[in-house]
């Protein structure tokens, strides 16, 4: 069965896409924890970033390392944390949050943001890839 993120990819469900290579997928988080969080994932259907074979594992890393390069640039922030946890959808995602506080790492709360909000800080780290 497809994942939402599956959905994502094949364009049956919207995002707010910031980056996409042939292998790789960058979109905004709609439940963030922070202005920016982004969420990084490979288009092939795995369930566990262990599981990935090494050339995807690695390459998703690098593609991550530039999105975040680029969400740096775009939302003020002291740097950009990572998580990799995929407990809510089985499908690997890398989760980028710009990070002024530990306090941002912090899953438990959640900022609401507007539609027009969204399409602008996704064009914002577009801007910046």
């Amino acid at each position: 069965m497809a994942t939402i993120f599956s959905k994502i990819i094949s364009g049956e469900l919207p995002a707010y896409k910031v980056a996409e290579t042939d292998e790789f997928l960058a979109f905004l988080d709609i439940n963030p924890n922070t202005k920016g969080h982004t969420l990084c994932i490979p288009k092939e259907e795995v369930d566990k970033l262990f599981d990935l074979d090494t050339e995807t594992y690695l390459g998703l890393m690098k593609f991550s390392k530039q999105v975040a390069g680029a969400l740096e640039k775009a939302v003020p922030c002291k740097r950009v944390g990572m998580a990799v946890i995929g407990l809510e959808v089985p499908h690997v995602h890398v989760h980028l949050i710009p990070l002024n506080s530990m306090g941002n790492m912090s899953f438990s709360k959640k900022e609401k943001f507007s539609k027009d909000e969204f399409e602008k800080i996704a064009e914002s780290i577009k801007a910046n890839m």
